[in-house]
C-alpha cells in the first residue's frame, strides 16, 4: 500500500508510541517495519492474541507478506491509526467502529471523518465484564456508586464503553469514591492490592487479566443488567446481551449475564485490494487452525464473521473473497 507524506508521519509517530509501549511492557522483539501492521490492544488482552494469530496465518499462507501485531492503547487509538495510515489494519470494538463511521456518539462533532474505514471480518464476542473484590459487597452494577472503580485508560474501548454505561445510569466520575484510569494490564494488580474495589473490561473470555483477579485475589464476576442496560441494548444495534459461562474462572461457578460488543478487523479503503484479499483468505482458508490457537477463537463461526459487527462497508478485497466462497 502506498503511504502518503501525512501517512508516513503518522506511521512514524505510531512507531514511536508502540516502541515506548513495548519497552514499558517488557517485550523483547518488535518491529513495525512490516508490510502489514495490525494494531491490537493490551499485551494481556485477547486483541493482541488475535492479531498475532492473524499475522501467523498471513506469514505462513500468503506470499511475500510480512505481518506484525503490535500492542496499543485500544480501539480508539487503532481507529485513528488506520484512518491516518499509521497501521494497515486494526482490531476494534463494533460499537466504536459504528460510531466512527456514522459520526455518532463521541464522534458526532469530530472535524475529521472516518468514512474511509472498511471492514474485513469480525472475530470474537466481547462481554462488558465487571470484576469486583469478593469482600467489597458489590453484587450488581448499581453497587458501584460510591466505590473505588477503575474506569479504564483514556483512548481504550473499556473506558469508552464504561462512559456509555455511566451515562445510561446517570453517573459521572464524581459518583465514585475513586475513578481510576489504569490500563488493562495494571488493573488486576490494583484490585488484588485493594487500591480499587472493582474493574471493568470489554474483552473476550477467558482472559488472563480476569483470571488473575479471580485466582489470586478471589474476585467475582458481577452481572450487568437492569432497566437502564435493557434500554441500552434495545437502542443500539451493536450491543447484545450475552453470558459469561459458569466455570470460566476460579471461584465463579455460575453463569453471569451481561451485555457486549463484537471485535472487528478493520482497514482503510486505501489498503491494496490484493493485500486485503490475501489477509482474509489466509484466515478463512485456515479457520480451523485459527480456532485452535486461543480459547477466545474456539467458537468463531464463518457465517457470523462475515455479517455481524461489520459497521463499515466491506473492503473490496474481503468482498471479493466472500463472494467467491459463497459467503455473501
Amino acid at each position: 500500500m502506498a503511504v502518503s507524506g501525512t501517512g508516513r508521519i503518522a506511521r512514524s509517530l505510531a512507531a514511536l508510541m508502540v516502541a515506548g509501549i513495548l519497552v514499558l511492557s517488557g517485550a523483547r522483539h518488535a518491529s513495525i517495519a512490516a508490510d502489514l501492521v495490525i494494531g491490537t490492544g493490551s499485551l494481556y488482552g485477547v486483541y493482541y492474541q488475535v492479531g498475532r494469530g492473524i499475522c501467523h496465518l498471513v506469514g505462513r499462507y500468503s506470499d511475500d507478506l510480512d505481518c506484525s501485531a503490535v500492542p496499543t492503547a485500544g480501539s480508539l487509538f487503532n481507529l485513528d491509526s488506520v484512518r491516518d495510515g499509521a497501521f494497515e489494519i486494526g482490531i476494534v470494538q463494533s460499537d466504536w467502529h459504528y460510531h466512527a463511521v456514522n459520526r455518532s456518539g463521541p464522534f458526532a462533532f469530530t472535524d475529521i471523518g472516518y468514512e474511509g474505514l472498511r471492514s474485513l471480518f469480525s472475530v470474537h464476542g466481547e462481554p462488558f465484564t465487571l470484576v469486583a473484590r469478593r469482600d467489597s459487597g458489590i453484587r450488581s452494577i448499581g453497587d458501584l456508586k460510591g466505590r473505588r472503580v477503575n474506569i479504564g485508560n483514556p483512548g481504550s474501548g473499556q473506558r469508552a464503553t464504561m462512559e456509555v454505561v455511566m451515562a445510561a445510569k446517570g453517573w459521572s466520575a464524581e459518583d465514585f469514591a475513586l475513578a481510576e484510569e489504569l490500563p488493562a494490564a495494571q488493573q488486576s494488580l490494583a484490585l488484588c492490592h485493594g487500591r480499587i474495589d472493582a474493574m471493568v473490561y470489554v474483552v473476550g473470555h477467558p482472559n488472563k487479566s480476569v483470571e488473575k483477579a479471580t485466582d489470586v485475589c478471589d474476585a467475582v464476576i458481577v452481572p450487568v443488567e437492569g432497566p437502564e442496560i435493557d434500554r441500552l441494548v434495545s437502542d443500539n444495534p451493536f450491543y447484545a446481551y450475552t453470558t459469561i459461562a459458569g466455570g470460566t474462572y476460579p471461584g465463579n461457578p455460575d453463569p453471569v449475564r451481561t451485555f457486549g460488543v463484537i471485535g472487528t478487523v478493520v482497514a482503510s479503503k486505501d489498503l491494496d485490494a490484493e493485500t486485503a484479499y490475501a489477509v482474509v483468505r489466509a484466515v478463512f482458508d485456515n479457520l480451523d487452525t485459527f480456532r485452535r490457537m486461543y480459547p477466545a477463537t474456539r467458537s468463531l463461526d464463518r457465517d457470523r464473521m462475515t455479517r455481524e459487527g461489520l459497521s463499515a462497508p466491506l473492503h473490496e478485497g474481503a468482498e471479493r473473497y466472500f463472494r467467491e466462497k459463497g459467503l455473501r
